[in-house]
């Protein structure tokens, strides 16, 4: 079943249930972007086009419109031209794609994975994105200086918290890179909130970010840097379990200094890790677990690949304006939350399994056959929180993850000469072991137990 008329095209495929009718029609009235009349192309169209045209990213919208009606055998639909497609979308405007986001994002279900010691994991981390190189984009964003002519592209900054047990994102902002990461963070302040730990790398470890995070009354543990130009958390009492008490920007801190060994069949490697967290009492979160859990943040990096990677495929974002550039990236954000959000009601009827096993790909690649076939549009009397997707995803669940290194190399050179030496390209099987270190005695001002 699929919308009546004109608004036949406008769907999602099995999607529609996640971000259905209802919603998209609030969005556009609370925006002023409801036509006045029903044209070829209904406001809730065009919407649905611009989530279907992140499923086929590399497809332009005039194919991407040929897929959404690909399944409306017997009904008559429109055949817009190129240009009639893009005057909707500037139409649509950026107001009911953002109010969507803003709907649609958060931890969904609170999974058990999800928590840890009673607080909701969250990560917080940058990335970039290319924006095709026209004039308009290049008023609003610039390009990377560099080695072999710099970027090429120019690039937006994208910044997010990700719940890391379920991946999905609980906001997200972005503008372009003359505005860093942590600028970015302050805008995020406002979706953080108590019963919440928040995992940051050592680009965060800033004492106004964190601040700001404390302000919120959400826990935060940071990555520090350990060299002269990181913060100086003097020892104000040793804990038992080899952490420390300290102040930073006056926030009380406790810091946890770890020397990690990665051990595989290709030798050894060592590196010391400096943790500060809000997180106090040393009984309910021992240091070796506070370490354990860092490892966590690595969750984010993972949501961006699936984003970069998985649905652009590497590909640059199409809109050659600044404002359909912000138009498409509430839709790419959109369309990962609604996938992201059905994987999530699949794996949660399956308590026994850890969502981080269900497949990104498989989930994408069954919403792009939904949408094709216009399957599941709108939901039957009887509720399937499974669905065609959550199926798929369940039958194809990836192994647990196994402890495995590999080294940071760049596989896809950009010459096409060998690179002088030998590149060792392959995964190993690691063993990991922690060892909590003592605080130096040169930073103790108060040696009290």
């Amino acid at each position: 079943m699929v919308a009546k008329g004109r608004f036949a095209p406008g769907h999602l495929g099995e999607l529609t249930q996640v971000v259905p009718f209802e919603m998209v029609d609030e969005v556009l009235a609370e925006a002023g972007a409801v036509q006045s009349r029903v044209r070829h192309l209904p406001a809730r169209v065009v919407i649905y086009l611009l989530l279907a045209g992140c499923l086929f990213a590399d497809l332009g919208y005039r194919q991407v419109w040929q897929r959404m009606v690909a399944g409306l055998h017997g009904l008559e639909v429109a055949a817009p031209t190129a240009g009639a497609l893009t005057q909707a979308r500037r139409r649509a405007g950026v107001k009911p794609i953002r109010a969507l986001f803003d709907l649609l994002r958060g931890p969904a279900a609170a999974t058990r994975a999800a928590r840890w010691r009673g607080l909701l994991v969250c990560a917080i981390d940058g990335t970039t994105m290319s924006v095709p190189d026209s004039p308009a984009n290049l008023t609003a964003f610039t390009k990377h200086a560099g080695n072999n002519g710099g970027s090429g592209y120019p690039l937006l900054r994208l910044t997010a918290v990700v719940c890391c047990g379920t991946r999905t994102i609980i906001d997200a902002v972005f503008g372009p890179t003359s505005s860093g990461e942590t600028t970015h963070a302050d805008r995020l302040a406002r979706s953080l909130r108590a019963g919440m730990i928040v995992l940051a790398d050592r680009n965060f470890g800033a004492g106004k970010f964190l601040a700001a995070i404390a302000a919120t009354h959400a826990q935060i543990l940071v990555r520090v840097k350990t060299s002269s130009t990181g913060p100086k958390l003097p020892v104000l009492r040793r804990l038992p379990d080899g952490s420390y008490l300290s102040l930073w920007n006056g926030v009380q801190v406790r810091v946890v200094d770890a020397e990690i060994a990665i051990a595989t069949s290709a030798g050894r490697r060592t590196g010391v890790y400096r943790l500060a967290t809000t997180l106090l009492d040393y009984r309910r979160y021992p240091a070796f677990d506070v370490v354990k859990l860092y490892h966590e943040r690595w969750e984010i990096e993972t949501a961006y690949c699936e984003i970069k990677s998985s649905i652009l495929g590497g590909r640059v974002l199409r809109a050659r304006t600044p404002a359909g550039v912000t138009q498409e990236v509430y839709a790419l954000l959109v369309t990962y939350q609604a996938l992201r959000l059905a994987m999530a009601d699949a794996t949660d009827t399956r308590p026994d399994i850890d969502p981080d096993r269900a497949s990104f790909t498989i989930a994408l690649n069954a919403a792009r056959d939904q949408l094709v076939q216009a399957a599941g549009v709108i939901a039957d009397t009887t509720i399937d929180l499974i669905g065609g997707i959550g199926r798929l995803v369940l039958a194809n669940l990836m192994p647990d993850r196994r402890p495995r290194v590999s080294p940071r190399v760049v596989k896809r050179a950009i010459s096409k000469y060998n690179a002088k030496g030998t590149v060792n390209r392959r995964s190993y099987k690691a063993t990991l072991n922690i060892d909590i270190l003592a605080p130096p005695e040169s930073l103790t001002t108060d040696a009290a137990p």
